[in-house]
């Protein structure tokens, strides 16, 4: 069926779930770039970024797409679960955003948030996971591709600004 496939590669907007999954990539390297990093500035630069980029992430999933995967699945268990995952998530991030290279517990910090996102990540993206049930679903992939990214733009400009 043409409405369940992924975006046209025509298309300039991925679909929903392309997008969160280019998210992924993104901080995943980040993450990998961190563990690599022995400069405290360099640390505190991809800290930042990797804190800014999951709470844009996860405001535009809480937002947009949970919501939207409810009501089109009705899988309230998968559901609860990346809430709850992205709870804790964002009490660290607020924790490493607060903080410092200079922290003693800082680099702990930002690699139990690695190792918090990659488990996430994994539930997400699994076989019989969200993305797998959304894509089985009629949720408008492309039309929520184009809501988050919509969103995502709105609160990366608001973040730049603040």
């Amino acid at each position: 069926m043409a409405a369940k496939k992924p975006a046209a590669s025509n298309s300039k907007i991925p679909d929903a779930i392309a997008l969160l999954k280019a998210d992924h990539r993104q901080v995943e390297k980040w993450f990998g770039e961190f563990e690599k990093a022995r400069s405290s500035k360099v640390k505190q630069q991809l800290a930042s970024s990797i804190c800014n980029a999951l709470a844009v992430h996860t405001e535009i999933e809480e937002e947009i797409f949970y919501p939207a995967f409810l009501r089109a699945t009705k899988d309230k268990d998968m559901h609860h679960e990346a809430v709850v995952e992205h709870d804790g998530a964002k009490k660290l991030i607020a924790e490493i955003l607060s903080s410092s290279p200079a922290d003693d517990y800082f680099d702990s910090k930002v690699h139990v948030l690695s190792e918090m996102i990659k488990h996430h990540v994994k539930e997400e993206e699994k076989s019989d996971g969200m993305f797998a049930e959304a894509r089985k679903s009629q949720m408008d992939l492309e039309a929520l591709g184009l809501e988050l990214a919509d969103r995502k733009s709105e609160l990366m400009r608001s973040a730049e600004a603040a």
